[in-house]
């Protein structure tokens, strides 16, 4: 597993990073293949919050926690992944086609500058490369980023651009580009 730590407002201790990186090794068990682990230490209104997020080829594991103490948070944090790699990793098998872990596509995410100018601010941009998936794949890829929607090519629609979404009524939705 690679590692990459982040501290915002803060300065970690080698002790925490070991800490974190022990903690978070437990979870190398869940894949195939070496992964790349994110952790994000910061303060917030004196509480302490470990954010980590795992990327295994195109999927992405991503957890939050936030407590008094920076090591629960680390805890915390990867009891979350390993539930929902437990949780998931049977759907995945399942549901997917095989090979699907295996996947080397890996979208190419880069941030890119603020724009100033114009009626309406654009805070963040973010430019990614499609990947071909089924809706489910789509689907079980938006709630493993806890996102709302999900950009994605539609494998089960001959590749076209598609946008998996949360209803606020329950359920999902699904947009097809049909200008194909």
């Amino acid at each position: 597993m690679k590692f990459t730590f982040t501290e915002k407002k803060m300065d970690s201790s080698d002790l925490l990073r070991a800490y974190a990186e022990k903690k978070v090794s437990k979870l190398d068990r869940y894949f195939k293949r070496e992964v790349e682990a994110q952790v994000t230490f910061s303060i917030e209104r004196g509480r302490y919050r470990a954010e980590i997020t795992i990327r295994d080829g195109g999927f992405f594991y991503r957890a939050s926690e936030l407590t008094q103490d920076m090591y629960a948070s680390v805890d915390s944090a990867v009891a979350a992944i390993e539930r929902q790699l437990r949780r998931n990793k049977t759907r995945l098998e399942k549901r997917l086609r095989e090979g699907s872990l295996e996947r080397d596509a890996v979208p190419a995410y880069a941030a890119a500058e603020e724009e100033e100018d114009g009626a309406y601010e654009i805070v963040r941009t973010k430019r990614f490369a499609y990947q071909t998936m089924s809706v489910d794949e789509a689907v079980l890829q938006m709630n493993l980023l806890d996102h709302t929607f999900f950009v994605f090519r539609n494998a089960d629609d001959d590749g076209a651009v598609s946008v998996v979404y949360r209803r606020e009524q329950g359920g999902y939705g699904l947009i097809i580009d049909a200008g194909k």
